[in-house]
């Protein structure tokens, strides 16, 4: 089982929620890191002089995949079954797999492109 990051998630961590540093703590102690791609890191970081000094210390311990052209392509076709316009929250809804978590600040939006998936994914809200 993996879990699955969005932006919101990123967002409460440099807010410095404990109960969303305690979830990135047991993600950390399973067998595989949490995860995010490209488009979700560029939603939540603004930075670059040191201010966001919390969600730079959660995004080392998040492995970061690239959204390139087969997950697009992943995302776009849950868009397209789905209904959905949000291409960033398809793009981790096409990451998980059965028995992965995505922990969002938007439990509806994903939920339903996790229904287009056909992939058995728990939606943890924030």
């Amino acid at each position: 089982m993996s879990v699955i990051l969005d932006a919101g998630a990123f967002v409460a961590l440099e807010r410095n929620d404990r109960a969303m540093w305690r979830r990135l703590k047991e993600a950390l102690q399973a067998e595989s890191p949490p995860m995010t791609h490209g488009g979700v890191v560029a939603q939540a970081w603004r930075d670059g002089t040191g201010r966001q000094a919390l969600l730079a210390r959660a995004l080392q311990a998040v492995e970061t995949i690239p959204l390139d052209e087969q997950l697009g392509k992943r995302a776009g076709a849950l868009l397209d079954r789905s209904g959905s316009t949000d291409a960033i929250a398809a793009a981790l809804a096409a990451m998980a797999d059965h028995g992965d978590q995505i922990i969002t600040s938007d439990p509806a939006d994903l939920g339903t492109l996790v229904a287009a998936s056909t992939r058995r994914v728990d939606i943890v809200p924030i």
